[in-house]
């Protein structure tokens, strides 16, 4: 893996390379909240094992990238962080298809990244996404002061050794949300809802029937709202929040890299002459 320091919106940002030595297409990594890309070694490692040269960057607030912990003003400066590190992948690899995978909060930054940038992209894959009805900014905003309760590390996976990891990792925030940020999510989920379907571009909708963090039936609403006839849609019963690194990641790595060929097929298609 290889670092890379870019020019974020609010500073700087760390971004990953996963290099393939033949890639086919270029796999860009959205992280969630709190998280940091360097959790994704796993998916990471997955996607270079089918093909793909993979690229990550750490947000704004997040891991090793500046900022104030897990603070955001405003989730299109995200985005444009985002299409930042897609500029980096692009100039490595011009010729290559683009795909945007973004989990929880990463998927919310993935959705209005494909509805800014669609045109640009081979397919959105989106894991437990936070789109459509999400209640808990709300019900936090509604307090007088936001409770210290770190997310739960049992919430994200049914493998305790996940949990354990996350628990003991330094550059994963164990503490409460930030105000400025759960703002911030309230208008992002507001443009999502308001920015369109993203027409012909394929998507994938992974989700955990058991997510307690990222309900699955608010994301119905924001998946189905995001759709735009091409719509792939996987439920993984027991399943908690982090399919990627769920008991059955297996399953979930095999649903992946099956909707990737046919995208990247189709991709194909559309670009031939």
């Amino acid at each position: 893996m290889a670092e890379h320091v870019l020019t974020g919106t609010r500073g700087p940002l760390t971004a990953y390379e996963w290099p393939h030595p033949r890639p086919r297409y270029v796999a860009l990594l959205v992280h969630g909240y709190g998280e940091h890309a360097g959790r994704y070694e796993g998916p990471a490692r997955a996607l270079a094992g089918h093909g793909a040269a993979v690229f990550a960057v750490d947000h704004v607030g997040h891991g090793r990238s500046a900022g104030e912990r897990v603070v955001i003003e405003d989730f299109e400066d995200v985005v444009a962080d985002v299409h930042t590190a897609a500029r980096l992948a692009r100039a490595a690899h011009p010729e290559l298809p683009v795909v945007v995978i973004g989990h929880s909060m990463g998927g919310l930054v993935a959705a209005r990244y494909a509805q800014r940038h669609g045109d640009g992209l081979a397919a959105l894959v989106l894991s437990g996404p936070v789109i459509g009805a999400w209640e808990l900014p709300g019900r936090l905003l509604a307090l007088p002061e936001l409770p210290d309760t770190p997310v739960s590390p049992a919430a994200l996976s049914r493998d305790p050794a996940v949990g354990a990891a996350y628990a003991d990792d330094p550059l994963v925030w164990h503490g409460p949300m930030r105000r400025p940020t759960l703002k911030a999510f309230v208008r992002a989920l507001e443009a999502v809802a308001r920015g369109g379907d993203v027409g012909t571009l394929p998507v994938l909708w992974l989700h955990g029937e058991d997510d307690r963090l990222v309900p699955l039936d608010g994301s119905r609403v924001g998946v189905e709202r995001l759709d735009g006839g091409c719509l792939t849609e996987r439920i993984y019963p027991g399943a908690r929040h982090e399919v990627f690194h769920e008991t059955n990641r297996a399953e979930v790595f095999a649903d992946l890299t099956h909707f990737l060929d046919g995208a990247l097929a189709r991709e194909a298609g559309l670009l031939a002459p």
